[in-house]
């Protein structure tokens, strides 16, 4: 029975042994593969090598590393001896490290290259808890994680016994791992996991993954973060092989080359697909293009089990044909699932994909829950369009009277790491976790997240506005890359918008619109305009007190690097208003 994180190794030992690549990276343009006979071997190697450098139960450790094998073999290995692993983002700022490292005092870090560091080695001065760093690629005076193996070789015959011991005294429910949330406001907070709140998840939510060990994913997600985390778990389970993607830049052409049979995403990427797809269709020949919108069109109405009726599947058979095949060809060829969470997905987007012949997945869930409370499956009843679907088995969850949802299961988290205070307000007596989102029930089993509870405000007259709604609207334009609505306590609501400046200069080329950068044209009157209809389309869909009134364009790209986005591409709200506060000034002046 699978209940601890490690014991996936039995499993793999029990149902896959043969598996000759159960992970593979790309170097050198080589792609490498790991046996699950390596994985094991190499997991108690590094058990034995920490054992032998005294790290023990209860210890905290970091790996701050991109995907790779390696930091499969470390978590197994940390896993293994009862020590917390404490996985980090690699694009996260030195004060960010620097409070962590503080905070959980750990005993050792893995870093995967030179850069990241470059990043922690100021830091490490002040933090004596550190007695070890490592790394996953070759840096002068680091120790090397192969050379742990070989300690391990070394120290295998004195702590086998000691080993089984060790994994014999841990329970399901001992502490795994800490995992810091992206502190999109304020500093992190530091998430308890269990073995069981992840093994639990993994079960429960791997009978929806229709892949089997005779398919291959894409990982490309960061490993550290609990949605990719346990999605890695998930296909570790099943037996999937896993292949890593070199970059977040080269996910298009590993999908070509690699054509794998599905992969986890965030609805971003999913829009930018969307969108690279829909530029490259407009630009087609008149009559091509004509073909492609009418495919587009068509795929937007798709509805489930044929509801449509026999003449839509016709035209859809046909549209498949002559334009959704080509779609398919983009992300490789093969993909029979995709999941996505971590934001709501637009719906319009999810029947596409649906029509296109990729089901796309949607879930819902946050690191403290592991994170997995509802998902849809693949296949008509058990997924509704606009929802994330229904329940986990084994999770309950209810609606509070103002509209919270509220869950409880095993996958619940431990509570926040020292701060027991924080766990109580967001855990109460009976055992319910307050999720800060609100959601209702359609047809009474599928859960639909219509908005955080936090990020509600309300306007100087009393109107309360969900941002996130018509913020997911307006990314629904092809010139609106990312936008965030504001006006608490406001007379109106308005919008701060980043363009698309990729389609911009493609659309300043067609109507002759100067286009020397993103500062110039944004002051452009013709795009000034043109950006204002989009926002009224939006408009038309909202009642009258809740419509945008006013907006600023900035020439700026939003991304987790410059600190407007978290690492999983949501608004970082806080500091997206201190920053552009001159801007919100000018709006309500």
């Amino acid at each position: 029975m699978v209940t601890r994180i490690f014991d996936l190794l039995d499993n793999y030992r029990k149902n896959f042994p043969d598996k000759k690549d159960a992970f593979v990276k790309k170097e050198e343009n080589e792609w490498i593969p790991f046996s699950s006979e390596q994985y094991i071997n190499y997991s108690n190697l590094i058990s034995y090598a920490l054992l032998e450098n005294e790290i023990k139960k209860n210890d905290c450790v970091i790996t701050i590393s991109n995907n790779r094998p390696e930091w499969n073999f470390v978590d197994m290995g940390l896993a293994q001896i009862g020590a917390i692993h404490v996985p980090l983002y690699p694009t996260i700022n030195a004060k960010s490290y620097d409070y962590i490292i503080l905070h959980c005092q750990p005993v050792a870090i893995f870093v995967s290259d030179y850069v990241l560091y470059e990043k922690i080695a100021p830091l490490l001065k002040n933090h004596p808890s550190v007695k070890f760093v490592y790394s996953f690629e070759k840096i002068k005076s680091v120790t090397h994680w192969e050379r742990l193996l070989e300690c391990g070789e070394k120290a295998k015959d004195k702590l086998q016994t000691k080993l089984l011991e060790i994994k014999d005294s841990i329970q399901p429910d001992d502490l795994a791992t800490i995992i810091y949330t992206s502190g999109t406001t304020g500093n992190p907070k530091g998430v308890m996991l269990s073995h069981n709140n992840f093994m639990s998840n993994v079960l429960a939510s791997a009978a929806r993954l229709s892949l089997n060990s005779s398919h291959k994913t894409l990982s490309f997600l960061p490993i550290n973060h609990v949605y990719e985390r346990m999605v890695n778990y998930q296909y570790q389970y099943k037996g999937l092989s896993i292949y890593y993607a070199e970059s977040m830049e080269t996910i298009g052409d590993n999908l070509r080359e690699l054509k794998p049979d599905g992969f986890a995403t965030v609805p971003r990427l999913l829009e930018k697909v969307y969108d690279k797809i829909m530029a490259k269709g407009k630009s087609l020949p008149f009559l091509k293009k004509m073909i492609f919108l009418w495919a587009v069109n068509l795929g937007q109405k798709y509805e489930l089990n044929e509801a449509n009726g026999k003449w839509y599947e016709f035209k859809l058979k046909i549209a498949r044909k002559l334009i959704f095949s080509k779609w398919q060809e983009a992300l490789g060829g093969n993909i029979k699932f995709m999941c996505s969470g971590g934001a709501p997905l637009q719906v319009r987007l999810e029947r596409l994909f649906w029509a296109v012949g990729i089901p796309v997945q949607e879930g819902y869930g946050l690191t403290e829950t592991s994170p997995i409370i509802a998902a849809n499956q693949n296949s008509y009843p058990d997924v509704k369009f606009g929802t994330v679907g229904p329940v986990l088995k084994g999770v309950e969850v209810k609606i509070a009277d103002d509209g919270e949802i509220l869950t409880r299961g095993p996958n619940v988290m431990l509570g926040y790491y020292k701060n027991p205070e924080l766990t109580k307000q967001v855990i109460d007596e009976d055992g319910w976790f307050h999720t800060g989102d609100i959601g209702c029930w359609e047809e009474e089993r599928f859960l639909k997240i219509t908005d955080r509870k936090k990020e509600i405000f309300k306007t100087s007259g009393g109107i309360y506005i969900a941002p996130q709604v018509i913020e997911n609207q307006l990314k629904e334009s092809p010139f609106i890359d990312q936008s965030i609505v504001i006006g608490e306590h406001k007379r109106f609501p308005s919008v701060i918008i980043s363009p698309d400046f990729e389609f911009l200069k493609e659309y300043c080329k067609r109507k002759k619109i100067p286009f020397t950068d993103p500062a110039q044209v944004i002051k452009e009157q013709k795009i000034q305009d043109r950006i204002w209809k989009e926002i009224q389309k939006t408009n038309l869909n909202l009642d009258r007190p809740k419509k945008i009134k006013s907006f600023k364009l900035i020439p700026d790209v939003w991304t987790p690097e410059s600190g407007e986005l978290s690492p999983t591409l949501k608004l970082k709200r806080r500091v997206l208003k201190n920053k552009y506060q001159l801007k919100i000034e000018e709006i309500y002046c």
